[in-house]
């Protein structure tokens, strides 16, 4: 499959979170999000972390940030959140850019796998976790179409082959002709009609 990769640029995806995390409010960080026992400030505490630990990842600089597990930490938000966000995710954009990012094996949560792949696993965590903010906060999302293309033919691949253990629920059906963005969300285990309780 490797082989089969092309680099992606993750600089408009991870704008785009970075603009989500921004406006949403303070108020706003106690509501629930499509990610279950996940309010929002876990899910921007999340966006945190995994943006400091792709920058790892790309650099092969192995250790606490990407031998952990992926799922099952419910992490906070600390003051000055948003500033570092978005330098964590101007970081992450920048790690990628590197070449040599994309060659060779590195890890991520705890799963070896080659940089190739790491790369869209990365692009796949801002595409997936950006829709969940936006989803629980109200926002719109339109992401960057090439990210959705390249995020679709990774999660496709991975249909039924149980893809990387522990990132995914189990695939939602969604009607013939659905947009692929839809499409991408419901293969990873969530419902593209989520909305908040009582929204």
């Amino acid at each position: 499959m490797t082989e089969m990769i092309e680099r992606v640029d993750l600089a408009a995806q991870a704008r785009l979170v970075a603009q989500l995390g921004e406006r949403t409010t303070d108020a706003q960080l106690g509501d629930p999000t499509p990610c279950e026992d996940y309010a929002v400030r876990h899910l921007l505490g999340h966006l945190v972390m995994l943006s400091a630990a792709f920058q790892d990842v790309a650099r092969k600089e192995l250790g606490p940030l990407t031998s952990g597990s992926p799922t099952g930490h419910r992490l906070d938000v600390a003051p000055g959140w948003r500033d570092e966000l978005a330098t964590n995710l101007d970081g992450m954009v920048a790690a990628w850019r590197a070449p040599e990012a994309w060659e060779g094996r590195t890890e991520a949560g705890g799963q070896s796998l080659p940089g190739a792949v790491a790369g869209l696993v990365a692009l796949d965590e801002l595409l997936l976790h950006g829709w969940d903010l936006a989803r629980a906060t109200g926002q719109p999302y339109d992401p960057d179409p090439d990210s959705v293309r390249a995020v679709h033919a990774l999660v496709s691949s991975w249909a039924g082959s149980g893809g990387i253990e522990g990132m995914f629920a189990a695939p939602v059906p969604v009607p013939e002709g659905a947009g692929l963005l839809d499409q991408v969300v419901a293969l990873s285990g969530r419902r593209p009609d989520w909305t908040p309780p009582g929204g």
